[in-house]
């Protein structure tokens, strides 16, 4: 009675602090809490908690979590101590001849020598496998292996021998004890002693090596040994033979009973202290009852009765446990049982076989109900695992999830949901979904739940709608709604998932404020282009007539009057002729880079290499002139590009190199690297240069140079330039989606570098 307290007990204890405390202990000591069996594979085995629950808040929950397995433990211990106490009083009986102490009452069958150190050897082996150092665990072992050992010798001797032999009980017996007490006592230890140490102390050895697999088995064993007990006490008491004496072997004597009864109630702490958080919600003392109820009721009706439905209760027990292997432990259980019921008591000839049918028909019931429930658990298992990890992922995915029934009531308010709308759990379920809704929401809500359940229209069911939320605080917000429906029998559930819009809206609205003045800003920078090639176009236009006048008229001037004009006069008009000439060529170049800007590319493959030999072709009075020479490194591609547009670009490089040296033979080389390094660390792909071995270009100039119309300098024919080419050069690579750049080393020489983009062939686009 008080180990179904205690089990009571024990189970209305919150089931997270136990495994926890557990690990803590180990980490912290290196050694396990003085509760805990401490054999390593037993602790790896042991099953973990969800890993939510590994966190232990509260040190107090902790010990009165534990309290109970000490007490399981306690009572273990102390069980094993009072069977080792009855084993020794029993032997003390033998070996001083003391009847009184081996039979109790006269007349009683007495306790078997071997029996009362099968109580010795089990009660030191129960005590000691609930301690957790190496050499109780050892010496449990021996103890409940001697046990057995003995009992199935014994039953051995009983089904080969008979009954009137009892050469196990003697072997020792004989060298301790004088021969004409043991003829006076007589008897040995019977079939249902020997059962039942030898199935209890192979539980204890089964949990002691294969800990996991042998909870439920120790449990249910622990119910047949007390039953068998009971069974034994109760044939005692209503003086019912067959109770405590199987067929014509010897019986079981009275404090043998009391003493199993006790083994068996050890063994059940035992299995309680090894899994104390097994999830039965029943008492576990009612199996037992169902198992003694029973087989006495099996012992003490007429044979033919289908005694066997008693057992069902039995089974279906199994379905308040965790274990899901518990209902075919059961069916087991029962087919013992019902075996047992068979055996003890005689039969007649006529009605045997009618017995037989009779409990085959009901074991095979039986195993059929235990299959039906094993495959019940195991589906709402199943179920019930989805359940949990749908729980979880509600519990954890950072969208709001509100579940509400028809009527619009809310349901379930996930953590999300709380965080988003500053309601808590409580303040919601039970309430309108409305309250979650500003206007014109929240009056219509109502009227759209009415009309869905009148016509079954769905108008945003299966949807994701874009509306507004309101907050605790009043604040409206804009959010994603998706609702789906789930329909559950005749009931029907509706999932909302909410998402926050609110960073997004703020983002779209700022990334169309942007495109807004973007497109702004690029149609008035299109106007600026336009209105600056059409100042350039007609500039240019415009400027050359006044120019021409100059220049003639100059010319006329020099042709009438240069002999009445002063040796001044004739130098300032030759020079006004020769800057009429170069503001001429000035305004031709501005009018050409407008062009630039406007004219489309006409893009085809192209030899590069045939371009620069013909550029170099068209310079060969001027590499004669300067003792100037070109070379080409290497193979140059063949590119997509506007070949009169680069033609132009290589003749602007060439002309710049052989002009600006001041080497008495300027070198030119030209080449291509498939990949470039700069000296700043820069990598390009497919890169042109035009190197040269001139005066080279200072740092603070590199980006000047490309400048119209800046020169750094005059050559020696400085009317023939006007600062335009590079800048020509730069314009036609960007039209080409390309980047020129230069390295330069003063008095060493400038190499420029220039890349073209991928265009297609036949392309005829601006860039």
């Amino acid at each position: 009675m008080n180990l179904a307290v205690l089990r009571h007990h024990h189970i209305a204890v919150p089931l997270k602090f136990d495994i926890p405390y557990r690990r803590s202990f180990r980490k912290k000591r290196g050694t396990a809490p003085p509760c805990l069996l401490s054999i390593p594979r037993f602790r790896k085995r042991w099953p973990r908690e969800p890993k939510e629950d590994t966190r232990v808040q509260d040190q107090g929950n902790v010990d009165l979590q534990d309290q109970p397995r000490r007490h399981y433990r306690g009572f273990a211990i102390a069980v094993g101590f009072m069977m080792f106490l009855l084993g020794v009083t029993a032997l003390a009986g033998w070996l001083l001849q003391v009847e009184i102490v081996i039979s109790l009452v006269p007349g009683f069958p007495s306790m078997a020598f071997n029996t009362a150190l099968c109580f010795v050897l089990s009660g030191v082996g129960l005590a000691a496998s609930t301690l957790a150092a190496r050499r109780f665990r050892i010496t449990a072992t021996i103890m409940a292996g001697l046990a057995a050992a003995i009992a199935a010798a014994r039953l051995v001797e009983i089904v080969t021998i008979g009954r009137t032999f009892h050469n196990v009980d003697m072997l020792i017996t004989r060298f301790l004890v004088p021969p004409d007490f043991i003829a006076k006592i007589g008897g040995g230890m019977g079939p249902n002693t020997a059962l039942v140490f030898l199935i209890a102390n192979l539980s204890v050895l089964l949990s002691l090596h294969m800990e996991k697999k042998s909870r439920v088995v120790q449990e249910l064993t622990s119910y047949v040994v007390i039953t068998l007990g009971m069974i034994a006490l109760a044939g005692y008491v209503t003086d019912a033979e067959q109770g405590y004496r199987w067929g014509p072997y010897a019986a079981m004597a009275l404090h043998t009973a009391v003493g199993i009864v006790i083994f068996g109630s050890g063994l059940l702490a035992r299995s309680w202290w090894m899994q104390p958080t097994n999830r039965a919600q029943i008492p576990l003392w009612i199996p037992a009852a169902v198992c003694f109820t029973g087989i006495l009721v099996d012992l003490y009706t007429p044979l033919g009765v289908a005694n066997g439905i008693l057992y069902v209760p039995l089974v279906l027990t199994a379905l308040w446990f965790g274990n899901r292997n518990a209902p075919l432990f059961f069916a087991f259980a029962c087919t013992v049982l019902l075996m047992l019921g068979f055996f003890a008591v005689r039969h007649d000839e006529a009605a045997f076989w009618q017995e037989i049918a009779n409990r085959t028909i009901t074991a095979a019931t039986l195993w059929l109900i235990a299959l039906l429930v094993f495959y019940f658990m195991r589906n709402n298992y199943n179920l019930e695992s989805e359940r949990v990890r749908f729980g979880a992922l509600v519990r954890g995915t950072p969208d709001a999830v509100v579940v509400i029934d028809e009527r619009g009531t809310i349901k379930n308010f996930n953590p999300a949901a709380e965080s988003m709308f500053g309601y808590s759990l409580q303040e919601t379920i039970g309430r309108n979904i409305k309250m979650l809704m500003p206007e014109p929401y929240h009056s219509e809500h109502d009227g759209y739940l009415g009309h869905y359940r009148q016509t079954g229209e769905e108008r945003i069911i299966g949807t994701t709608r874009t509306v507004s939320g309101r907050r605790k605080n009043g604040i409206v917000f804009p959010i994603d709604v998706s609702i789906s429906a789930v329909v559950t029998g005749h009931t029907k559930t509706f999932v909302g998932i909410v998402r926050d819009i609110s960073e997004r809206v703020r983002q779209e609205e700022r990334m169309k404020t942007t495109l807004s003045q973007l497109e702004a800003y690029t149609a008035e920078l299109e106007r600026s282009n336009h209105d600056l090639d059409e100042f350039a176009y007609i500039a240019s236009h415009d400027l050359k007539e006044p120019l021409r006048g100059l220049h003639n008229h100059s010319r006329f001037l020099l042709e009438d009057y240069e002999d009445k004009l002063d040796q001044d006069g004739v130098r300032r008009l030759n020079r006004l002729v020769r800057l009429s000439q170069r503001m001429e060529k000035l305004v031709n170049d501005l009018l050409y880079f407008s062009r630039l800007g406007r004219q489309q590319l006409a893009v085809k493959r192209t030899d590069i290499g045939l371009i620069v030999k013909d550029v170099v072709a068209t310079m060969e009075l001027l590499l004669e002139e300067r003792h100037a020479k070109v070379i080409i490194d290497g193979r140059l591609p063949e590119v997509v590009c506007d070949a009169p547009r680069l033609t132009e670009v290589f003749r602007n490089l060439i002309t710049n190199a052989i002009k600006y040296n001041d080497k008495p033979a300027p070198l030119v080389s030209i080449g291509y690297l498939d990949r470039f390094v700069g000296q700043d660390g820069t990598v390009a792909r497919n890169v042109f240069f035009v190197k040269d071995n001139g005066k080279g270009i200072p740092q603070e100039f590199h980006e000047d140079i490309f400048r119209i119309f800046k020169r750094l300098e005059k050559s020696q024919d400085s009317d023939d330039g006007t600062g335009a080419g590079l800048t020509f050069v730069r314009k036609i690579i960007a039209r080409h989606n390309g980047d020129i750049w230069l390295e330069s080393e003063v008095g060493t020489g400038t190499t420029f570098y220039f890349t073209l983009g991928k265009k297609r062939e036949g392309q005829n686009a601006a860039a």
